[in-house]
């Protein structure tokens, strides 16, 4: 199976700091180095962490025109976010919908004045370039750069361990981005920065060429208080977060308003809006907005000891008789030192501090609903 995985441009300096690799999203990644997850978990959290998410997807949209608008307008019509009014230098989150409203996958749009670039997830990728590319085309120039490396620094010590490398990124403000040089060893490297991630810290997520992968790696690691981190911090890191795990808590079978991400869909389209609907599912996710829906994607906390993992089931009763959702992510989290959750209810048991109850090895153990996020977020504003 291993012969059939692809690897990211970073793999073999994975292996030479020791990494454990597993098989994730067809790429061998690596799950912890040999710090451990708790303890990557917590460095992150304290300090910072580089992470090797080379496997995601990077595209570039060009409009035919020229007009960086006309492809924000463009994309527009598959997405419920105002890319229009996104100004140079700005990234926004956004969720690709259909026809029914589900959401086939979230990503990252960067305005970078002359072209958008957008990250999508690994798993997703090639369907959502072919979806763009399908849409798009008669208006827009679609280029996949799916050879490039992608590495996010996240952590409170992040900004300090960039700015010797990149002066730039000191004026940078969450949600910037900037296209400039990193300093390595081997001379200066071009590089995309976003000051963004996926941990709920300040952090920073670097682009380049995969041939300059390694040497970027390698110069951001050299700085003080940044370890390798692998994708089982990640994912406890984005679950204290409150953020959504695509294939996990959301997916073609959830719209924005039952994963609480209504958020992401700015005024302009919303009802009412200036540009109100025009993209797939857009009856069905008005309508939501409008009437409410039957479930609802919640934070959650439990009341002992024991993490309840996705794909629990959730009850009102502790006889387990009346059954009104379903955990989609939960582990213990290292920095709240408590195991969190997150699924999904029926409305009536939406409101913060309800108590549930989760199917445990034939036991029902309780929790509580809780806002999200579970830790305090760190985004230099």
């Amino acid at each position: 199976m291993t012969d059939s995985l692809q690897r990211t441009p970073l793999y073999d300096l994975n292996l030479e700091l020791g990494a454990k690799m597993v098989p994730f999203a067809g790429f061998e990644m690596p799950i912890q180095f040999p710090a451990g997850l708790m303890t990557e978990h917590l460095h992150t959290r304290e300090k910072a962490g580089l992470f090797d998410v080379s496997h995601m997807g990077q595209i570039r949209i060009a409009a035919k025109s020229g007009d960086v608008k006309d492809a924000a307008a463009a994309l527009e019509t598959l997405v419920p976010a105002d890319f229009v009014g996104l100004a140079a230098g700005r990234q926004r989150y956004g969720l690709l919908t259909n026809e029914k409203g589900g959401i086939l996958d979230d990503l990252m749009v960067a305005n970078m004045g002359k072209d958008l670039l957008v990250v999508v997830n690994a798993g997703c990728k090639v369907q959502d370039a072919d979806r763009i590319e399908k849409a798009l085309s008669d208006r827009c120039v679609v280029t996949r750069q799916f050879d490039r490396a992608l590495m996010a620094l996240q952590g409170p010590a992040a900004e300090a361990a960039l700015a010797p490398l990149c002066p730039a990124v000191k004026d940078m403000r969450f949600m910037d981005v900037i296209e400039t040089e990193l300093a390595t060893a081997a001379g200066p490297v071009p590089v995309t920065v976003s000051r963004s991630g996926y941990t709920g810290e300040d952090g920073f997520e670097i682009g380049c060429a995969g041939a300059d992968a390694d040497k970027v790696a390698r110069a951001i690691l050299a700085q003080p208080d940044v370890l390798p981190i692998g994708l089982g911090a990640r994912d406890s890191l984005r679950l204290e977060a409150g953020l959504c795990l695509y294939g996990n808590d959301i997916d073609v079978t959830t719209t924005p308003v039952e994963a609480s991400l209504g958020w992401a869909i700015q005024k302009a389209r919303r009802e009412g809006g200036v540009r109100e609907g025009g993209y797939p599912g857009a009856d069905v996710v008005l309508k939501q907005t409008r009437d409410g829906v039957e479930r609802k994607r919640v934070g959650l906390v439990a009341d002992g000891r024991a993490p309840v993992r996705a794909g629990a089931k959730l009850f009102a009763d502790a006889e387990g008789q009346n059954e009104i959702g379903v955990v989609t992510s939960g582990a213990f989290g290292p920095s709240v030192k408590a195991p969190v959750a997150m699924g999904y209810v029926t409305p009536d048991y939406a409101a913060v501090d309800t108590p549930v109850f989760a199917e445990l090895r034939g036991k029902y153990v309780p929790l509580h609903v809780r806002a999200m996020p579970f830790v305090a977020p760190g985004f230099k504003r």
